[in-house]
């Protein structure tokens, strides 16, 4: 598996969605390449931080840029 096809199919591997045979060439080549490691492990990271944010515990400037963030990538998309 091509490093580019890992990083498509990392949400789905993490949401349990592969298929038998594409979870074991995921796993093959997530066991003989650091930089897909890594990878893995920050989307990992990411989901666990964001999990725990809440509007409340944001500052309103913190959220203002989100929401602009997300705004410009829904228009550009």
């Amino acid at each position: 598996m091509p490093c580019q096809e890992l990083v498509e199919l990392v949400s789905d591997y993490l949401e349990g969605a592969l298929s038998p045979v594409d979870r074991a060439r995921f796993e093959a080549h997530i066991r003989q390449c650091e930089g897909c490691t890594h990878y893995l492990e920050q989307i990992r990271l990411t989901i666990r931080l964001a999990g725990r944010l809440t509007a409340e515990s944001m500052s309103q400037e913190a959220r203002d840029t989100l929401l602009r963030a997300f705004h410009d990538w829904r228009s550009t998309s």
